[in-house]
Parts: C-alpha cells; sequence; structure tokens
C-alpha cells in the first residue's frame, strides 16, 4: 500500500509539473515551434530551437507522465483499497487519449476554444489524482486511528 500511496503522489506531482510547463510552454509561444509537426519537432526528433526545445520537453514529460498514469491506474486495480480510489485513477487514465488528441491539435488547430479544452482536460486528469492520492493517504491512515482508538477503549464507527 504505502508503494501505492508514493506512486500516486509521483504521479499526481509530475501532473501538476507539466500543467505548469505546459503553461510556460504556451506563455512563451513555444507551442508553434516545432513547425506545425506532430510529433515530431523541426522536421526530425531533436528540437533545433530553444521554443523548440521547450515545446519537444514538453512532449517529453507528457509521454512520462502518461505511462505514471498508467502505472498508477494498474495500481489502484490491485490495490485492495475503496472503489472509489479506482475510480478516479481510471478517469485519469481514461481523459488522457483525449488529452493526448487535443495536445496534437494544438499545433494544427491553435485556438483558444482548443487551448481550453486541452487545459480543462489536464485539470481533470489533476483532479483525478489528487483525489487518487489523498484517498489512498486517507484510506492507510484509517485503519491506524481505528486501533489507536480501540486500544483506548473507544468504539468503532464499524
Amino acid at each position: 500500500m504505502v508503494r501505492f500511496r508514493h506512486l500516486a503522489a509521483v504521479t499526481t506531482g509530475l501532473t501538476f509539473t507539466l500543467i505548469l510547463l505546459g503553461v510556460y510552454t504556451a506563455a512563451m509561444g513555444a507551442g508553434l515551434s516545432c513547425s506545425a509537426q506532430w510529433p515530431f519537432c523541426d522536421g526530425g526528433l531533436i528540437p533545433q530551437t530553444f521554443p523548440s526545445f521547450v515545446e519537444w520537453f514538453h512532449r517529453l514529460i507528457a509521454m512520462i507522465a502518461g505511462f505514471f498514469i498508467l502505472g498508477t491506474t494498474v495500481g489502484a486495480w490491485k490495490y485492495r483499497g475503496q472503489r472509489r480510489i479506482r475510480g478516479a485513477a481510471t478517469l485519469a487514465l481514461a481523459a488522457t487519449p483525449l488529452q493526448i488528441v487535443l495536445g496534437g491539435a494544438t499545433v494544427f488547430v491553435y485556438t483558444p476554444v482548443v487551448q481550453v479544452a486541452h487545459h480543462a482536460a489536464a485539470l481533470v486528469i489533476f483532479g483525478s489524482l489528487l483525489a487518487t492520492t489523498l484517498w489512498a493517504y486517507e484510506t492507510d491512515r484509517a485503519p491506524d486511528a481505528t486501533a489507536s482508538e480501540s486500544a483506548k477503549g473507544v468504539p468503532s464507527d464499524d
């Protein structure tokens, strides 16, 4: 259980970092610096300018975060916790393909609607992962609190 909690926390932190990196990428105008190419950048795998490196790095971290989200969801289903933990992790995973498509769309269709949809999907993923993490920590603490209350003679809610 401790491993799952840590994985969920790292995945949530990585996703938050990715969102901040995405905001930085958009704010500096680097989103279109890869010559309107996706998934490639500047005609190949290696970016040629600093702005295209920022966009490329955002994509790299997004790919890594996607694998962490997958791992967290698999862990949630193996985790013998509550259904809400599995549901929140599954929602994050289910929103990830949409987020990938929207990320690609920001390269080809750079409009405010696409940008907002891309950011909204990111917030759904982040919120789901945050819930997964908080509930995993809450679930792990609950038995300890119950055990200490029982030792003091306090009746449990069960």
